[in-house]
């Protein structure tokens, strides 16, 4: 509830500090004296349109704070968790200032937020009500909600929430598997050769890299195997090194033996030449046998490559991917071959999701309909005490195209009146005037009391234009409600001022240099004086406070 405003610098108001208790508080006070400032700057706080003119003249800028104590379970601290550090059931202070070029800040909790996230938390702390208000009730987006509410059926509500969501899943596994069909029956000639190369072609994942590593290797033992012939065959010209050393060694041994004496050292080494020269050429002409070049093998290695990288190039996709491409080809085909079975049993679900959700939007058309008639007999029963006998007032329920159902079902939902016997029917805002406007909400919020969702009510002169018993009709009902939330009024009835647990007077003081408005709170005393002045206007008489008091007696 709202515990607490403070207002500096708005209109007429310099600086001024309130505070509230649960029930019924009143606001009175003489015509002009500034009532309507402490609404505006109340609905400042909560995020309303901030103007230049709300600031008082002559000062820089104008400050609005109003303090919540709120259960820890209200909405207002799920909406805030992501933006604002707040322990759920702490106290929250919203925040406005209004600078007097028209710029305006927005606080929760002293943490900065923006004007959108102010509104969005203060429709869920307080509902303000007057003659010209056109939120709340009088906004028909929020009929359905409120009906919904009234009736209680959270139950059918989850069903026909669960049953849309299984219907728009359907819905889009068939549009999904009618466009996949759609697409591979277009490409399907095209896919089917596609296939069949990649097929034929046959990759695997990692080919690319083995032969492109087998082709350098058969590559190298290819030149390795001309070289080692260049090798041999210059060791082997002119009858061979070999064969040469041999033969000097042969022309040496038939020198004479002084000679050979001499030429040993020389004979020696030859002969050790030779003997290693001979291994040589053995080592070299095992090497050429042993080497494994295979000009076939190289052939079929660069074969086998240049084919993988063509069809890459073809596809655009790199030579490890066909054997995927070729996988997600046979997949489309496949779905080809079996979209006919795919997409009856799609349109099969597609069709029994239809039905179940007809039936939940069905039960729920029908648990609608009779609190429509529940809350129309309940709203009914006010009027003639609030001095609407003449008045209708109904629930119109308008079945949706099921091209319109959503998860809140396929009703729409407004709240209608006809003022006048034969008159049409037609939307509150539209048909009730300012003061009979005014007394249709509060015949409302009576019936819908229990399903009231927010912790504070407001209502701008309910009692305009009445008196007498209509007038103590209207209190009465403010009471009743205030015995489930907080409810502030302002009122220029007597009847209802005296109603109130706690009253306000507010006054307009005028000097030679400023004009201020004062918010004063009442005892018993000023209570009963202030009540007497309205019943009998400017002098105050003894009658007038006997009359008082048995209002306030009751």
């Amino acid at each position: 509830m709202l515990v607490g405003l403070s207002i500096h610098d708005i209109v007429l108001i310099d600086r001024l500090t309130l505070g509230f208790d649960r029930g019924l508080s009143v606001l009175t006070g003489e015509t002009g004296a500034g009532k309507s400032i402490l609404l505006d700057a109340l609905s400042l706080a909560l995020g309303a349109r901030a103007d230049s003119a709300l600031v008082r003249r002559g000062a820089s800028r104008g400050v609005v704070a109003a303090e919540f104590e709120l259960a820890a379970d209200h909405a207002a601290f799920a909406l805030l968790a992501d933006t604002v550090s707040v322990e759920p059931g702490e106290p929250l202070v919203l925040r406005r200032t209004v600078q007097a070029d028209g710029r305006s800040r927005a606080h929760i909790n002293d943490q900065p937020v923006s004007a959108g996230l102010l509104r969005q938390v203060g429709e869920r702390l307080v509902e303000i009500h007057g003659q010209h208000d056109e939120r709340g009730l009088l906004n028909p987006k929020g009929h359905r909600t409120l009906l919904d509410l009234f009736a209680g059926h959270g139950d059918l509500l989850d069903r026909v929430a669960t049953a849309h969501r299984d219907r728009r899943a359907a819905a889009d596994a068939v549009a999904a598997i009618e466009a996949e069909l759609a697409a591979a029956r277009a490409d399907e000639d095209y896919l089917r050769h596609a296939l069949d190369e990649l097929e034929a072609l046959a990759p695997e994942p990692g080919e690319e890299a083995q032969l492109a590593l087998t082709r350098t290797t058969l590559m190298q033992g290819e030149r390795l195997a001309s070289d080692l012939a260049e090798y041999a065959g210059e060791l082997e010209a002119d009858g061979g090194v070999d064969a040469t050393v041999r033969g000097l060694l042969r022309r040496m041994e038939r020198l004479d033996e002084a000679a050979r004496a001499r030429l040993d050292p020389v004979m020696t080494a030859l002969d050790r030449a030779a003997i290693e020269m001979g291994e040589a050429m053995a080592a070299l002409d095992s090497l050429r046998h042993d080497l494994d070049h295979d000009p076939a093998a190289l052939e079929r290695a660069e074969e086998r490559l240049f084919e993988l990288r063509a069809m890459a190039r073809k596809h655009q996709v790199q030579p490890d991917d066909l054997a995927a491409l070729k996988d997600r080809f046979a997949e489309r085909l496949a779905a080809v071959d079996r979209g006919d079975a795919d997409l009856t049993a799609a349109r099969a679900a597609l069709a029994d999701a239809d039905q179940t959700l007809d039936r939940a939007v069905g039960d729920l058309r029908r648990s609608r309909a009779a609190a429509a008639d529940a809350l129309a007999t309940a709203v009914n029963a006010e009027l003639p005490d609030l001095k609407l006998d003449k008045a209708r007032f109904r629930v119109a329920l308008t079945p949706l195209d099921p091209a319109h159902w959503s998860a809140d079902g396929g009703d729409g939902v407004a709240f209608e009146v006809a003022t006048n016997p034969g008159a049409d029917f037609g939307p509150l805002i539209k048909i009730a005037s300012g003061g009979e406007l005014a007394r249709f909400i509060l015949a409302l919020k009576v019936s819908l009391a229990r399903q009231n969702t927010v912790a504070t009510l407001v209502f701008d002169e309910v009692d305009r234009g009445i008196g007498g018993a209509t007038a103590d009709a209207v209190g009465e009902r403010l009471a009743r409600l205030a015995a489930a939330a907080q409810v502030l009024v302002v009122t220029h009835s007597p009847q209802v001022a005296a109603r109130g647990r706690q009253h306000w007077r507010i006054a307009k003081r005028t000097d030679a240099d400023s004009t201020a408005t004062t918010v004063e709170a009442l005892d018993d005393r000023a209570r009963r004086e202030e009540i007497a002045r309205m019943l009998s206007g400017a002098e105050v008489t003894d009658a007038a406070r006997q009359a008082a008091d048995s209002l306030m007696t009751r």
